[in-house]
């Protein structure tokens, strides 16, 4: 069989703990790398579920308490361009 190199990007730190793990199960993160990839096609689905923490329900919740503080500081009637102008002097307060 042919072989092609394939190239990822990932965070430095994050491949030296990958690779280190990868020494203790006795192989290289190429050999991992493969391993996943023959899972993924041989079940035609990643082999461990992706989720994120924030279900629907959380978010409208959150949603619901952002509106009612900003109801109660008074500016629940800013328009979107002074809410990104806001964000924008936070962020640059941030830089700061």
């Amino acid at each position: 069989m042919a072989q092609a190199t394939f190239s990822v990007r990932m965070d430095e730190a994050l491949k030296k703990q990958f690779d280190e793990l990868c020494q203790e199960f006795g192989m290289n993160a190429s050999t991992a790398i493969n391993v996943f990839a023959r899972a993924v096609v041989r079940q035609r689905r990643i082999p461990f579920e992706i989720s994120s923490p924030i279900t629907r329900e959380g978010a409208m919740q959150a949603f619901t308490a952002l509106r009612a503080q900003a109801k109660n500081n008074g500016v629940a009637d800013m328009s979107l361009d002074n809410i990104n102008k806001e964000i924008g002097l936070a962020r640059i307060e941030a830089e700061a």
